[in-house]
């Protein structure tokens, strides 16, 4: 098939491109400037250029592919500063909205027959009831100020690809990344933070993380783009977890001492109001729709095995 990945030179993209070429599909890239055209080329992509946030280059970009699929993986994500957690999210969350308003514009203008999007499994849903979560439930209904502005966004993007009557749009709601290029890769700040004990257990820890290696999101994105009919799928691996229970074992691992423990108050003048919620308030995400419906296995089927390749 022919396919078209928006955010193909991103952590995600450069998994997902090779895999979609290895799989016989011809493959799109499209990038904002020239300067990405041969990394682009590198991974295996035809380039297209078009800036996600103006519709006419957009539509243009999605006539000269041409695609039969469109995967929409744009976002922005640097540094997170939980305090400042609505301004990390900012440019991501503009790509959520109008970004995904252009793509799904240009790609009812040229008869685009599926449409997959990257949303969020791991801050979103609501902290009440059980520990794990299933696409049936809903997201976060009263999130902090803080995250507001995220949750609105993600909701945005899933109303606007599960509304499209005209084509098959699916969504996937991804787990918390680590592996090559994320947050939690080797070297990264996030590790280093917890090598040095500057990352703590905020009160009792009791919130639940649902964790998916960028290469096993890669490979649930490739059946998405195959086999996936309409809907959400919760893309996580099998193992949700407190952070009480996998941040000490990542520290552990990485050959540093136990975390310190902090009280939520502590946590909040340190981390912020949003920093609070995702050490102590979070849900987990069952994956068992996903592996049911895209005939999909995490390879690394919790975060145990995963984190063992961080260090």
């Amino acid at each position: 098939m022919r396919v078209l990945v928006a955010g193909a030179t991103g952590a995600m993209g450069k998994e997902l491109v090779p895999r979609l070429v290895d799989a016989g599909h011809e493959v799109f890239a499209m990038i904002r400037s020239e300067s990405n055209k041969a990394r682009a080329a590198q991974l295996g992509a035809v380039p297209v250029i078009a800036d996600a946030l103006d519709r006419a280059q957009v539509e243009a970009a999605v006539r000269e592919a041409a695609p039969e699929v469109i995967v929409h993986q744009l976002t922005a994500i640097g540094h997170i500063d939980t305090r400042r957690f609505d301004r990390s999210f900012a440019a991501t969350d503009r790509l959520r909205i109008e970004g995904t308003d252009n793509l799904l514009a240009a790609a009812r203008a040229t008869g685009v027959r599926r449409f997959v999007a990257q949303s969020n499994g791991a801050f979103t849903y609501t902290r009440t009831g059980g520990p794990v979560k299933t696409e049936q439930d809903p997201l976060d209904r009263a999130p902090v100020s803080q995250m507001a502005a995220m949750i609105a966004a993600i909701e945005h993007l899933e109303k606007a690809v599960l509304g499209a009557a005209w084509t098959e749009g699916i969504v996937l709601r991804y787990g918390a990344f680590y592996g090559p290029g994320t947050s939690m890769a080797p070297g990264s700040e996030q590790l280093e933070m917890i090598r040095k004990r500057k990352f703590p257990v905020v009160g009792d820890g009791g919130g639940v993380w649902s964790f998916v290696h960028i290469a096993d999101a890669a490979e649930a994105t490739v059946a998405a783009v195959e086999n996936g009919g309409g809907g959400v799928y919760n893309i996580v691996d099998d193992d949700p977890a407190p952070v009480a229970e996998w941040l000490p074992e990542l520290a552990a691992m990485l050959g540093a001492k136990k975390p310190v423990r902090v009280p939520r108050f502590i946590g909040r003048l340190a981390a912020g109001e949003a920093g609070v919620v995702l050490m102590t308030e979070l849900r987990g995400a069952s994956n068992a729709k996903a592996k049911r419906e895209l005939g999909w296995h995490p390879t690394h089927p919790t975060w145990r095995q995963g984190f063992q390749m961080v260090p």
